[in-house]
């Protein structure tokens, strides 16, 4: 089973939002019908950008957690500009 660190994208709000699931469809899915964090629920035109798949929850979420630590729209936008990683 995979679990992916993902970062989406509203151009309405002009943000990116990072996250982790096991199911990265279904996840965007909620993300764009309300249903997502009380953050994405501002936006519904949510466009995945990056993600980077794991073994574990717990890889998965370690990583997301590095990211937000960095509080770095830069970083968010340097991984993105690298591409997807699988």
């Amino acid at each position: 089973m995979n679990f992916t660190t993902y970062i989406i994208y509203s151009k309405t709000l002009n943000c990116y939002y990072v996250g982790s699931t096991e199911n990265i469809d279904t996840r965007l899915l909620r993300h764009n019908n309300g249903n997502g964090s009380t953050y994405t629920k501002k936006a519904s035109d949510w466009v995945l950008k990056w993600q980077r798949n794991f073994k574990t929850r717990s890889e998965a979420v370690s990583f997301e957690l590095l990211i937000k630590k960095k509080k770095s729209r830069k970083y968010i936008e340097y991984l993105i500009s690298i591409g997807r990683q699988k």
